[in-house]
């Protein structure tokens, strides 16, 4: 019998009389589905949260810790982007085209920088079945070179199933002068260092706005929130109360910082009892064998990264609380993970500014020292040594960009009042970024679907963890998970791990595999390697062919050429730029690329009859950059690297009226720099000639005693203003009070890119 209560089927007749309406039911939560906060951290190492064995102060992390779980075998793929899309789509990260970073497309399928449209991210899952999905924070999967004002806008948050986002695109960001995004526009951050801002506390206010205005318009439905810190990514920057307290926490050193976190590891139950440290990674020096200008300053830099990750677990707090005082706690999973282990982009000696030494400009300890009040502060780019990321991943060797475990074994914590019963367990089993997409959907009742937006979707290769949240004997996976960056190789099978350290530059097949049963070797210190070759070359086949099935192919360790030929293929043959007055801002993968070539700056403006003064044009910040102005009736122009300024002002006023000014940069042809520490031989200009011109007259000249090697910045380019990072000696943002028609920069053609000095400037900001 037809049911009574069921609603009539629509029908369209030739009037409103006989016709009968029909309104679809909107999609309602599925029973029991959570809220998902998912917090994610950048380049944090195993042991820095407070409930990982870390001296660090995270009592928000520790509390949600205390009423959830803590996974100690989660796993993640050694780089940023990489993990990012293995999280957003539950696949592996070759498969799905990010095989390495957002910042180059090799030209192969897993290496597009850009996750396929076969790959399907969370959002985009939980979109049809109710989900708001809001991101806030670090993206970092979309090509660098589109993510300037004119798209395509496909690989954004936006075009990949979010509703709203705040945050920034690039790998990392200036935590005083962040370059943001508002859904697919470019906005100015909202402070300043001088009026307190930091971007941690405004990506929590912009997260409880959003959950605050979905709470008022739309309750019942639920939600994704991403939030993607920038901490604990270089810049290191903190409140400067917060690193000087830490300055007496890390006196005694790494060594001593080690041993403590793996007896509290063993007292917290989160490594075996007889596990040891490993050696310390190579290059690595006892602490005790450290002058004390060195120990000074390398506390320094832990402290400042110990203050970034306390200042982010304090915002983490508010945003918790919002969620108490909102009535939501209880039905939000909230899980808190890092993206890969600590990274070794510091160095062995740590930066103070990294722009400096990435151009050719030392850094040496005394400059380091003389600065050391500075670490942290706004016209910093500091990072920290090799020793400390070691020690943020105790017990674990290597670093972040290799696949030992110090590079891809994260913590993991989980807490949902309503949806897990444990207070303050372990869970052990192995598990991978790309088990979390269907543990979630499994959780919200959400079936992966065979399509979206008509493409027929990649299987999900990842496994479900639910039953790990209330089974401490629950399996994780069953299945092998293989890991590739830059070379490095790894696969882990039924408990046990074979591992390839690549030596850039040496033949794959030259490279030693080790073998470890991680079960019951958690630091990976027995290698079975010459005791098991059966088993060994068992697991190398097995890595040969997961790599064949997931897009690894074809092997590259040239990251530093593929660096230098992203740069020239994206803008190709284009040599000239207008920006007109009002233009927004370019980043600095999207702006022009003025190394290694001589080029042309001319602004036409109009100078009232008092005069003016404010930028013409300024790549960059503080720590590094270029800028052209009008200051003191004069035309200047800084060529900043790593706070070397080296300026030219004009010979006279600038007149008023309509004018011509410019600069004009002519570079001598290339030469190798002998041997230099850590870099080699080095591809560089034979000279540096800068020019101003007033018209068609010259105004004044410079000889540069260095420039842009290797990057230009972190920052990208304005015209007509400097945001809120000044390149050179003016208070940002100086806009330019006359009137500015247009800029236009000429480029002659490029001389040959140092593809090494590029890819280790690169690597440095991911």
């Amino acid at each position: 019998m037809p049911n009574p209560e069921a609603p009539a089927a629509p029908h369209i007749g030739r009037t409103v009389a006989e016709s009968t309406p029909h309104w679809p039911a909107p999609p309602r939560r599925p029973s029991g589905a959570p809220n998902i906060l998912l917090v994610l951290f950048d380049d944090v190492g195993f042991s820095d949260f407070g409930c990982y064995g870390s001296a660090i102060r995270t009592p928000n992390i520790d509390a949600l810790a205390a009423r959830g779980l803590r996974y100690t075998g989660f796993h993640t793929t050694a780089m940023c982007s990489t993990t990012r899309a293995a999280l957003l789509t539950g696949r592996n990260h070759h498969a799905v085209g990010v095989g390495c970073l957002a910042n180059f497309d090799s030209g192969f399928p897993g290496y597009r920088g850009k996750i396929s449209p076969a790959a399907g991210t969370l959002a985009e899952m939980l979109r049809p079945h109710g989900w708001r999905n809001y991101m806030v924070g670090k993206w970092h999967v979309t090509p660098l070179t589109q993510t300037g004002p004119a798209g395509p806008y496909d690989g954004w948050p936006l075009g990949r199933g979010f509703d709203r986002y705040y945050g920034f695109m690039d790998a990392e960001t200036d935590q005083y002068a962040p370059e943001l995004v508002r859904d697919n526009t470019h906005v100015d951050a909202p402070g300043t260092f001088e009026t307190g801002y930091h971007l941690s506390a405004d990506l929590v206010d912009e997260s409880i706005r959003m959950l605050a205005d979905h709470r008022a318009d739309a309750p019942d439905a639920p939600w994704l929130l991403w939030l993607a810190f920038g901490a604990c990514h270089a810049p290191h920057q903190a409140p400067q109360e917060l690193i000087r307290a830490y300055d007496a926490t890390f006196a005694h050193g790494w060594d001593v910082e080690r041993a403590q976190r793996l007896a509290r590891q063993k007292t917290l139950g989160l490594v075996p009892p007889d596990t040891e440290l490993p050696p310390r990674n190579d290059g690595v020096p006892a602490w005790d064998s450290l002058g004390e200008a060195e120990r000074r300053v390398f506390t320094r830099l832990q402290s400042a990264y110990a203050a970034m990750l306390e200042h982010a677990d304090a915002q983490i707090g508010r945003l918790l609380q919002f969620l108490r005082d909102s009535g939501q706690a209880d039905d939000t999973l909230v899980l808190v993970l890092s993206d890969n282990g600590a990274s070794q982009e510091g160095g062995p000696l740590g930066y103070v500014n990294a722009m400096g030494p990435y151009n050719l400009r030392p850094e040496d300890m005394a400059e380091k020292l003389r600065r050391i009040d500075d670490i942290g502060g706004p016209d910093t780019h500091s990072n920290f040594p090799h020793g400390w990321a070691m020690a943020a991943n105790t017990p674990l060797k290597r670093y972040k960009q290799n696949t030992h475990g110090g590079g891809i074994r994260d913590p993991l914590v989980m807490a949902w009042p309503r949806g897990i019963a444990a207070r303050g367990e372990l869970r052990h089993p192995f598990c991978h970024a790309s088990d979390l997409v269907p543990t979630l959907l499994d959780l919200c009742g959400v079936a992966p679907p065979a399509q979206i937006a008509g493409v027929a979707q990649l299987p999900i290769t990842g496994q479900s963890l639910r039953a790990t949240l209330a089974d401490p004997a629950a399996p994780g996976r069953s299945t092998p998970q293989y890991f590739e960056m830059f070379g490095h190789r790894g696969i882990w099978s039924e408990g046990w791990k074979a591992v390839a350290y690549h030596p850039p530059g040496t033949p794959f097949d030259a490279d030693r595999w080790e073998l470890y049963h991680l079960e019951r070797d958690f630091a990976e210190n027995h290698d079975h390697a010459d005791a098991e070759p059966e088993r060994l070359a068992a697991m190398k086949a097995l890595w040969w062919r997961e790599a064949e099935a997931n897009q690894v192919l074809p092997l590259d360790e040239r990251f530093g050429a593929r660096f230098a030929e992203n740069a020239r293929r994206a803008q190709g043959a284009r040599s000239r730029f207008v920006f007109h007055a009002g233009m927004g801002h370019l980043p600095t993968d999207v702006a022009p690329d003025v190394r290694a070539r001589s080029y042309r700056i001319e602004a036409d403006v109009d100078i009232p009859a008092g005069g003016a003064e404010g930028v013409l044009i300024a790549h960059g910040d503080a720590t590094s950059g270029y800028s052209l102005y009008l200051q003191d009736g004069h035309l200047v122009h800084d060529l900043n690297i790593g706070g070397l300024h080296q300026l030219v002002r004009s010979d006279r006023p600038v007149p008023p009226g309509r004018q011509r000014l410019g600069f004009r940069m002519d570079l001598g042809p290339m030469v190798q720099t002998p041997p230099l520490p850590g870099l080699g031989r080095v591809t560089v200009p034979s000279s540096r000639r800068g020019s101003l011109w007033i018209g068609d007259a010259p105004a004044g000249e410079i000889v540069f005693k260095t420039g842009f090697t290797s990057l230009i910045s972190w920052s990208g380019l304005d015209i007509g203003r400097d945001r809120a990072s000044p390149v050179s000696h003016y208070a940002a943002p100086f806009a330019f009070s006359g009137r500015l028609f247009q800029v236009t920069l000429t480029l002659a053609p490029q001389q040959e890119l140092d593809g090494t000095a590029i890819g280790n400037a690169e690597m440095a900001r991911q």
